[in-house]
C-alpha cells in the first residue's frame, strides 16, 4: 500500500482528531491511528471506544489497504517536518511502515486494522443542520458548567433540548446552572439527549469557523460531521450518556426582586482582586448592596487577609448581603461577552441569577449560581 500526502495536511487533519486518542487505553491497540486507503482518499480514524474521531484526507494513490499506525510516534515525527510531499510505503503483510521525505527515511511498525474496534453507527433518526459558530457558541456557554463527578453521569454532559422552534443547551453540576437557547437551530421533531463533556471539549477544538455542521441523533450515539478544512472533511461520533438529567427548569426561581445592573467588566476585574484575600478552600467572597452601590469584600480568618471594593451600579431592591463561591462566578462571567450584565436576587439562601443585559439576536442566556451561607466563613 503506498500514497503521497502533504505534511502539513496530514499534520493538521490528525492533530484535529488526536484528542480521542488515551493515553493509557483499555485496549492497547487504540494508541494508533487506523488508516484506511481507498483509491485518492486516505480515511483516518481515532477512538477510545466511548469518542470516535474520522477524518477524511485526499492523497495521491490508486491502491487499497488498511494499517493501524502509533499515533504519538506519527504526530511526533510531522511535527518536525517542514511542509513537503510525502511518501508513505506500508507492507500489509507484515505492517511495517515506511516514510519517505526529500531528505530522509522512517521506518515505524504498525498494526493489524483488525484489531481496531468498529465504528459505530448512528440510525439517523434525526438529523439537524446547524452552522459551526452556532455549535461553539453553544459549547463555550456550556461545557465548563459540567460536573466532573462520576457518580452523577448525568450532569457530566451538556442536556440538549430540541424543538421545532428552538435548541437549548443545559449544564450543571449542582452549583451553578447554565441555560443556553438558540432560536436559529430547530429541529423536525421534539428530542432530547445528553453529550458527554468530552465529545463537546474535542468538538470545540476541531470545528472551523463559518461553516455547515450536520447534526445526526440516535437513541444512543450522536454523529457531527463538518469540512476540517478545504483538503478533507471530519467527523465525530460519541456515545450518548443515558441518564436522567435534573428538572432544571424547575430549578429556576421566578421571583427575583432585589435586582442589580452592572457592567461586566467592572465586577470580573473586582472579583479577581478580591478573591485573592478569600479563603482558598471556600473561594467566598460577600456581596453588599444598597441603592447604588455594590461592596466585595472577603476575608481568610486562618491568614487574617481581608479585602473590599465599593463599584458604583444600578440597583433595584432591598439592602441584600449574599455570599458566592468567587471562582464559580469568576467562571461565568469569564464566559460571556456581554457588555452590561443583570443579577437577579431574592435572599441570602436562594440562588441568584445572572442574565446578559445584552446579547445576540438568536440567543438566549440564563445563569443560574447557588449562594453560599455567610457565617462560613474560615
Amino acid at each position: 500500500m503506498k500514497f503521497i500526502v502533504s505534511s502539513s495536511v496530514l499534520l493538521k487533519q490528525l492533530s484535529a482528531i488526536n484528542g480521542v486518542v488515551a493515553t493509557n487505553p483499555i485496549v492497547p491497540i487504540l494508541e494508533n491511528f487506523l488508516f484506511k486507503l481507498e483509491d485518492d482518499i486516505l480515511t483516518v480514524t481515532a477512538s477510545d471506544l466511548q469518542t470516535t474521531m474520522i477524518t477524511n484526507i485526499a492523497v495521491e494513490s490508486s491502491e487499497k489497504g488498511a494499517i493501524a499506525i502509533p499515533a504519538k510516534l506519527l504526530l511526533d515525527t510531522l511535527r518536525g517536518l517542514p511542509e513537503q510531499p510525502i511518501t508513505f510505503n506500508v507492507n500489509i503483510e507484515t505492517f511495517g511502515t515506511e516514510i519517505l521525505t526529500d531528505n530522509g527515511r522512517y521506518k515505524l511498525s504498525g498494526e493489524n486494522p483488525i484489531d481496531f474496534p468498529k465504528i459505530p453507527t448512528v440510525n439517523r433518526s434525526l438529523t439537524v443542520e446547524l452552522s459551526s459558530d452556532a455549535l461553539l457558541s453553544a459549547i463555550n456557554n456550556t461545557v465548563f458548567a459540567t460536573s466532573t463527578d462520576d457518580l452523577r453521569p448525568a450532569m457530566t454532559g451538556v442536556y440538549l433540548q430540541l424543538t421545532a422552534g428552538s435548541a437549548t443547551f443545559v449544564a450543571t453540576d449542582g452549583h451553578r446552572l447554565i441555560r443556553y437557547r438558540r432560536t436559529d437551530i430547530s429541529s423536525p421533531s421534539d428530542s432530547s439527549m445528553i453529550i458527554p463533556r468530552k465529545a463537546l471539549t474535542l468538538l470545540k477544538a476541531s470545528l472551523p469557523e463559518a461553516a455547515p455542521v450536520k447534526a445526526e441523533f440516535s437513541q444512543s450515539n450522536a454523529s457531527f460531521t463538518f469540512a476540517g478544512s478545504p483538503a478533507g472533511s471530519t467527523q465525530m461520533i460519541c456515545r450518548l450518556i443515558d441518564e436522567r438529567f435534573p428538572d432544571f427548569e424547575n430549578a429556576i426561581p421566578t421571583n427575583n426582586p432585589n435586582i442589580m445592573t452592572i457592567g461586566r467588566t467592572d465586577i470580573l476585574n473586582s472579583l479577581k482582586r478580591i478573591m485573592i484575600y478569600a479563603n482558598r478552600t471556600t473561594h467566598q467572597i460577600r456581596l453588599s448592596l444598597k441603592t447604588n452601590s455594590l461592596t466585595i469584600s472577603a476575608e481568610d480568618l486562618d491568614y487574617s487577609n481581608e479585602a473590599n471594593e465599593k463599584l458604583l451600579c444600578d440597583y433595584d431592591g432591598d439592602p441584600l448581603e449574599i455570599g458566592f463561591n468567587a471562582k464559580f462566578l469568576t467562571e461565568m462571567l469569564n464566559n460571556l461577552s456581554a457588555k452590561m450584565l443583570s443579577f437577579e436576587m431574592s435572599a441570602p439562601n436562594r440562588a441568584g441569577l445572572i442574565i446578559p443585559a445584552d446579547k445576540e439576536e438568536d440567543e438566549d442566556i440564563l445563569m443560574l449560581v447557588m449562594p453560599v451561607m455567610l457565617n462560613t466563613y474560615a
